[in-house]
């Protein structure tokens, strides 16, 4: 059976496990304090074009987003998300275990908008037992999201700009942020990102890494002290150099958008034959997921061959799934699910 479940099915990118095995019986101090990811960190500040953020290797994207929001916020604070937001949906109660309320707003296409945040901040200070319910305080949005939408530069301006208004932070997860700067319809660059966020990670374990998150952040206020709560979170790798050799290998030559772009090109093939075959699709998308309303007995067909993500039914004879391409995507396997759509009857 071939695999279009997700973006982490398979190890790791040929050039990233060569660097691995290349300085495997290498000696360095752990838990990051070694050449190598010193040597990332460098390549990311460059490629943000900003050498004071502060980079931290993480080794998962859950862990990632706990530690950042635990270390951001004090105990009566919450995160406002969309509804769909994988800190929402997918991650067990894990920012909730830390003791922050997670403040979902409604989202039918995975984002959330500057007026949201601005009437929910409102909504909370004008209440006149506000004292009495979690203060906003921080603003967590996926590029791309759940859905496999991207935030425009224009959004993600007035996000932010709404977020320095009223003190709130702004927090990107990137977990598949690759695959979202190459997208044909992507405005937003690193630079634009570092520029208009407090908080923001790269993603590796979803992009060509075996694991490993990156951590970059602007705000004075969230550097400090920030790797005694990793340590904590159980985020903080003893062997960090493991870490920083993968995201020094992703960040030499574009590998790291080359990949994403093959991911990309993958599924803008898939997409147009699911639109070939008249099947709709949920919130459009360029990226790389594809999030797509089909028949009941064609997935029937399609299931003894081809993996994909279940997501929700739509009426009696149709549901929702997920087909995803990534970095390792072979085009062999793309060509023959195109192929097995085409003769759907």
């Amino acid at each position: 059976m071939v695999l279009f479940q997700c973006d982490y099915t398979e190890g790791a990118h040929p050039k990233v496990l060569e660097r691995l095995v290349a300085t495997n019986m290498e000696q360095w101090s752990g838990y990051g304090e070694d050449d190598y990811c010193r040597s990332a960190a460098d390549k990311i500040r460059k490629a943000c074009g900003n050498e004071s953020l502060a980079v931290h290797f993480l080794v998962g994207g859950t862990q990632t987003n706990m530690t950042v929001i635990d270390a951001a916020l004090r105990s009566h604070q919450g995160v406002l998300c969309a509804s769909t937001g994988h800190i929402n949906v997918h991650e067990t109660g894990a920012v909730e275990s830390c003791g922050h309320k997670v403040l979902p707003l409604p989202s039918g296409d995975g984002k959330i908008t500057a007026k949201q945040v601005e009437e929910a901040y409102l909504g909370h200070i004008n209440d006149e037992a506000h004292e009495h319910i979690v203060q906003p305080k921080m603003v967590y949005i996926s590029n791309p999201t759940e859905l496999g939408t991207i935030y425009s530069k224009a959004e993600l301006k007035a996000l932010y700009e709404v977020c320095n208004k009223y003190g709130l932070y702004l927090f990107l997860d990137g977990a598949r942020l690759g695959y979202g700067l190459v997208a044909p319809d992507n405005d937003l660059t690193l630079q634009d990102i570092a520029e208009n966020t407090d908080v923001f990670y790269i993603g590796g374990t979803k992009v060509g890494a075996l694991f490993g998150e990156a951590v970059v952040m602007r705000n004075e206020s969230l550097k400090a002290d920030f790797r005694y709560i990793m340590k904590q979170k159980g985020g903080m790798l003893a062997k960090g150099r493991l870490l920083g050799v993968q995201f020094d290998a992703l960040f030499t030559d574009n590998l790291y958008f080359d990949i994403s772009a093959h991911a990309v090109n993958l599924a803008e093939r898939l997409r147009a034959a699911f639109e070939q075959k008249g099947y709709e699709f949920v919130a459009p998308n360029r990226t790389n997921q594809i999030f797509v309303k089909v028949p009941d007995a064609h997935l029937e067909k399609l299931k003894g061959e081809f993996g994909y993500s279940y997501d929700h039914r739509v009426d009696e004879t149709h549901s929702v799934v997920r087909f995803c391409t990534s970095w390792s995507t072979l085009e062999s396997n793309v060509d023959a699910l195109i192929g097995a759509i085409e003769g759907l009857k």
